[in-house]
């Protein structure tokens, strides 16, 4: 009687796979898949918005986005190597980075550097018909600088003085400069930062409830205090009681919205980026030009890459293990939210105007830069996720494993044929 082996018989059992958001290099896919994805949307929606302007500016269609492509091609490198930075280093160049924006902020300022668009002076120009924004360092200067200091003090934060000294000095110092420019929505950014290391660190409830109401509070003064301010948010309220003048960009934005439907217009079919269209179609309101030619669905398809990145950067924040890296992360997703809120939010009506870029999307490379060496930090951390290292040796080791059988499969290269002497 033959006898039967066990093992072939019976049914082999699959292996349980692992869900896709547990799997340890979850984090750090998710990032990176949604800042390329915003990339490519935003290099190509840069070209489409801004091809009317640069034509009739540079004779070329193309130069304003060969420049965004310019941005990209820096900012993806720096991208790269901040992703293998250490924590120690970005430990050490956080005091030295926020002092320098300190400086730059005030540089700014001085008549004679700084240059003035629009009414907002935020700008210094560079060799090439480059400007520098100090604005835009001093948010991931604050990031990591509000991280370290945290991090430094944290068996005496306890004491309200030691949780909010220095940090809330330096951000109001910080918040003042920026609103000397002046710059609304920047300023609502770097408060977000603030509050967001706070609430991550363990700020108590009354605390930081009196913090935001002050802060708010604090807003609104502003808003009502400067009429240039006073104007853009009731022009906010009532865009269409002054359509041709107050509220002539809010109106445009949503006709080009509206304009868009369910699939949009086609892409490079926008109006609103013709002349006595909008003003900053491929800056602050690239938002509705991509409304106008892609609709509801490219809108939509914008909305679930910011969401994507943010849920990303609270998932890398929650499963570090590292303080530094923890509020590090937080800042900067705080910023990244923040500041696509803002944006939107103003493009669609719901907030008031306040000139500040949509991440990795609007022409800039002041904001671009910057924000990419951010998201470095972000995966960064996403490779030190507890599994996240073994995970990536596997990884070059497979990659490592592929390439050796390719080289073992090649034919070997014919013997070459012994050259026959040279006779008379």
């Amino acid at each position: 009687m033959r006898v039967l082996d066990e093992s072939r018989s019976r049914p082999a059992q699959s292996v349980p796979r692992t869900a896709a958001l547990h799997r340890p290099l979850a984090s750090y896919y998710l990032v990176l898949a949604s800042t390329g994805l915003l990339l490519a949307l935003g290099l190509v929606m840069v070209l489409s918005a801004s091809s009317v302007r640069s034509y009739a500016t540079y004779h070329s269609s193309y130069t304003i986005a060969l420049k965004q492509g310019i941005f990209i091609a820096v900012g993806l490198p720096a991208m790269w190597l901040s992703s293998r930075l250490p924590v120690r280093v970005w430990r050490l160049v956080a005091t030295p980075l926020l002092l320098a924006s300190f400086v730059l902020l005030v540089l700014v300022l001085v008549p004679g550097v700084g240059r003035r668009v629009d009414g907002a002076t935020r700008w210094i120009p560079l060799p090439g018909g480059f400007n520098l924004q100090p604005s835009e360092l001093a948010k991931l200067g604050l990031a990591l600088w509000g991280a370290d200091l945290l991090v430094r003090k944290h068996k005496l934060l306890g004491e309200w003085k030691h949780l909010f000294v220095p940090l809330l000095p330096a951000v109001c110092a910080l918040g003042t400069l920026v609103m000397l420019e002046p710059d609304m929505g920047t300023t609502i950014v770097i408060m977000s930062v603030a509050l967001g290391l706070l609430w991550v660190v363990g700020t108590p409830s009354r605390y930081f409830g009196t913090l935001l109401a002050a802060v708010v509070g604090l807003a609104v003064v502003l808003a009502v205090a400067d009429p240039y301010r006073l104007q853009r948010l009731t022009s906010f309220l009532h865009p269409f009681n002054d359509k041709l003048v107050t509220g002539y960009q809010a109106v445009q934005g949503l006709y080009a919205l509206s304009s868009g439907g369910w699939l949009g217009l086609g892409l490079g079919a926008s109006r609103e980026k013709w002349s006595g269209g909008l003003p900053n179609a491929h800056t602050d309101y690239v938002f509705a030009i991509i409304g106008e030619e892609l609709g509801l669905l490219g809108t939509l398809t914008v909305l679930l890459l910011f969401a994507t990145l943010i849920y990303a950067g609270i998932r890398i924040a929650k499963r570090t293990t590292d303080p530094f890296s923890r509020l590090a992360a937080t800042g900067i997703t705080a910023w990244l939210a923040a500041q696509a809120l803002v944006n939107i939010g103003a493009v669609v009506g719901l907030l008031p105007i306040t000139g500040i870029p949509l991440p990795l999307i609007s022409f800039g490379g002041s904001a671009l830069v910057p924000t990419l060496v951010a998201i470095g930090l972000l995966l960064s951390v996403a490779r030190r996720e507890p599994g996240a290292p073994a995970a990536l040796a596997a990884r070059q080791s497979r990659v490592q494993q592929l390439f050796g059988r390719v080289h073992r499969r090649r034919p070997p290269a014919a013997p070459s044929r012994p050259q026959r002497p040279v006779g008379r």
